[in-house]
């Protein structure tokens, strides 16, 4: 649908929409750009206060990603007046602030109108160096590849919707997608990472697609060895599968290549699309032990889950094991 729209072209657009990066890059100076991304959908926990700390932290990611502090905020509201508690509102509204304010940013304001469905995010505005930007176009040959949180976040949210999911486990998630990514950032910032991209919607092998592509690169990745939320395996061979699965494994099925040996359940939480999920990082691999011990002591997902290579006949090559 966006193939035919007009792109913008301005000597200090560094980055835009033509790579699938996550945020876009303006240049106002030698030393400073700012850094802009905006996400927002509707609830997936019951708990408004709990929806609004995962919204915030969803989209301040996308800053982090690229190597950026965010700054500002600004809220996106779609409220089902006079049919919901407007109590919902104001709790929704507290946890994503105190989430922006967790990442060192502030809420300046925001927008909202009526609409049939809740639906909350945030516009999101930072700073970078623009010799510093992080981009998903970096990869190299040999780079080593982490992933800082466990999947499995759209099939849990999926079985919490039907009563399938215990106290302890949902708790758990949404832990984990409340989660900033800040931490991962600067660590990644502090090891020579050659590219980087959260991963959201387009699930694990989605976002790793647009990586490899941008970057003209492969990328083979170790299945057995990707982190996964526990119960996930056992509840998407249940079915508690979102559509947006089935539609990543739709447009991904002719530019990637699984191995018979990956299990059906977990390929099924490769292609799981997933909110405020983890970055995926590329570090060079003279860097990629003390990347890992880093990450280790930060409590985060410390092993590679595979690596760059030179472009083969397709972009992904998944694996069951190292």
């Amino acid at each position: 649908m966006l193939k035919d729209l007009p792109q913008s072209t301005h000597p200090d657009l560094l980055i835009g929409f033509n790579k699938a990066d996550d945020a876009g890059v303006y240049r106002l100076d030698e030393r400073t750009a700012l850094v802009q991304s905006v996400d927002f959908f509707p609830p997936i926990v019951d708990d408004p206060y709990f929806f609004g700390q995962i919204a915030a932290a969803n989209a301040l990611s996308d800053v982090f990603a690229m190597g950026g502090r965010p700054l500002t905020a600004l809220n996106i509201v779609g409220f089902p007046l006079g049919t919901m508690s407007q109590n919902v509102l104001t709790e929704m509204l507290c946890g994503g602030s105190e989430k922006v304010e967790e990442a060192g940013a502030v809420v300046v304001g925001g927008h909202s109108i009526k609409d049939k469905e809740l639906k909350y995010g945030l516009a999101i505005t930072g700073v970078v160096d623009p010799g510093r930007i992080v981009t998903n176009a970096g990869a190299r040959p040999g780079d080593q590849l982490f992933l800082t949180k466990a999947l499995g976040t759209g099939i849990i949210t999926t079985a919490i919707k039907g009563n399938a999911v215990s106290a302890e486990l949902t708790q758990l998630v949404v832990a984990q997608m409340a989660t900033l990514n800040r931490t991962a950032a600067e660590l990644m910032l502090q090891h020579d990472v050659h590219a980087a991209t959260d991963v959201t919607g387009f699930g694990l092998l989605g976002h790793a697609l647009e990586m490899a592509e941008a970057s003209g690169v492969s990328l083979r990745l170790s299945a057995n060895i990707v982190p996964i939320l526990p119960e996930a395996l056992r509840l998407a061979g249940e079915g508690f599968n979102p559509g947006g699965a089935d539609d990543n494994r739709s447009y991904l099925q002719d530019k990637i290549r699984i191995d018979n040996g990956v299990e059906k359940n977990l390929q099924q939480v490769l292609f799981d699309p997933q909110t405020s999920g983890g970055l995926l990082i590329a570090i060079p691999a003279a860097r990629a032990e003390e990347f890992s011990k880093a990450l280790q002591a930060a409590g985060l997902w410390e092993k590679i889950i595979g690596e760059v290579t030179a472009r083969a006949d397709r972009a992904i090559l998944v694996h069951a094991a190292s």
